[in-house]
């Protein structure tokens, strides 16, 4: 759509014309005096070069045509001409979820494995992790990666394929080797509390104990439950001896632990659930559990993406001056010389 984003500009418009008539006019007394010599017969001069005369008038008429024109130009692109796009965001209901997904070093753990294909945690993590992101049509995603520190990855949006992305580039390691529960539920409360109550959901996945929070994890809990946010606790792989793989490219196997009872207080803490996830089909069953919850409205959202054109009419208007001044000046250097 275009339109001036400046349209009151125009009112200047007529402007040259109100300052030359309220300007007082010269009087012909007013011009003898300024002549210093004056040629009783000038109208016999007329009568002699009626040719001359004509072409002084259309010249003049033709300057003060393009100085208008140069005026014009000026005002339009003050007016600030402009292409404007809008694309709006329609109210919709949906969840504020926000997902905190531990990488680090322990969920290498292949104990996911299959006689085929060797399987870490992290790699049934995105996959099934994924999945529940892609069916998330309508609700607001954000995704925290944590290990030793937490981050927010992805801040609340509804673009899943994003978020889907920005999870699947997730490597082991990449936050650091410990697990830092307690930062990671904190920062989550913090993204979350900003948005309506009832909808608020924090989704917490892990295989570990926390050890390297500044935030211990039941305090968070504490605080999230003061804010509304629900919290759901999945604690991922087995306990005990698991797979895990080595430097010489096969793999040992590692005694893990993982504190469940911890992540089942969290969740009882703030009115979630707590899931053992040994196997993908036991991470699929957080979905039922979520589409019990209430779904909050959205506010509608407007976007204006503007192209301005105000540089045309300015260069145009620029260009008229600059040959109007060349042009007097080559003027009277032919009436005077150099």
């Amino acid at each position: 759509m275009f339109h001036f984003h400046s349209p009151w500009f125009a009112l200047l418009l007529p402007l040259p014309f109100l300052v030359r008539g309220l300007l007082p006019a010269v009087s012909k007394e007013k011009q003898d005096e300024v002549a210093e010599i004056r040629f009783p017969a000038v109208h016999r001069l007329k009568n002699v070069f009626p040719a001359s005369s004509a072409i002084n008038k259309r010249s003049n008429s033709l300057f003060f045509s393009l100085l208008l024109l140069s005026w014009t130009l000026l005002i339009i692109a003050l007016m600030q001409p402009e292409k404007v796009d809008q694309f709006r965001q329609v109210k919709n209901k949906g969840y504020d979820l926000m997902l905190a997904v531990d990488i680090s070093a322990s969920m290498q753990a292949l104990d996911f494995s299959t006689s085929n294909t060797a399987i870490s945690r992290l790699d049934v993590t995105k996959e099934v992790v994924g999945d529940f992101i892609n069916g998330r049509q309508g609700d607001r995603l954000g995704l925290i990666l944590f290990g030793q520190n937490a981050y927010l990855h992805v801040p609340l949006t509804l673009d899943a394929v994003s978020v889907n992305r920005m999870l699947h580039d997730a490597v082991p390691g990449m936050a650091g080797n410990a697990t830092a529960i307690g930062d990671a539920i904190g920062m989550g409360v913090r993204t979350l509390r900003e948005r309506p109550s009832g909808s608020r959901v924090f989704i917490l996945l892990t295989d570990g104990e926390d050890n390297a929070s500044s935030i211990p994890p039941l305090e968070a809990a504490k605080l999230a439950k003061q804010y509304g946010v629900r919290i759901y606790t999945i604690g991922i792989g087995k306990k005990g001896a698991v797979p895990y793989p080595n430097q010489l490219g096969g793999y040992s196997m590692v005694e893990v632990s993982m504190d469940e009872d911890l992540l089942k207080e969290i969740a009882e803490e703030t009115g979630g659930q707590y899931f053992a996830a040994t196997n993908k089909k036991m991470l699929a069953s957080i979905y039922a559990k979520i589409d019990e919850l209430e779904k909050s409205e959205a506010n509608e959202t407007q976007f204006l993406i503007r192209e301005p054109f105000y540089r045309y009419p300015l260069g145009l208007s620029l260009l008229v001056l600059l040959s109007l001044t060349l042009s007097q000046l080559l003027h009277r250097r032919a009436l005077y010389g150099s």
